[in-house]
């Protein structure tokens, strides 16, 4: 179960620092992606710094998850102990 668990951390891990990497490309081209015209045509970056924030927390997120289950890991070691 808890090798479970810290697979699921690392992978949320992997995958958050994948879309900052993605959403940071996007600023770094300025946003061009979008429809010209629109709030999110060329030179618009909200979406992107949005995404940026978001898998920001992410990464956190499951960065707490894998610090918990290796608490609960090694406390379990100390009880074995």
């Amino acid at each position: 179960m808890i090798n479970n668990t810290l697979a699921v951390g690392i992978q949320g891990i992997q995958d958050g620092m994948v879309g900052m990497e993605n959403a940071a490309r996007k600023i770094a081209r300025g946003g061009t992606d979008g429809p010209q015209g629109t709030a999110e045509g060329p030179g618009s970056l909200i979406e992107p710094i949005v995404d940026l924030k978001v898998y920001e927390r992410s990464v956190e997120a499951s960065a707490q998850v894998v610090k918990t289950a290796d608490e609960t890991l090694g406390t379990l070691l100390d009880i074995m102990a």
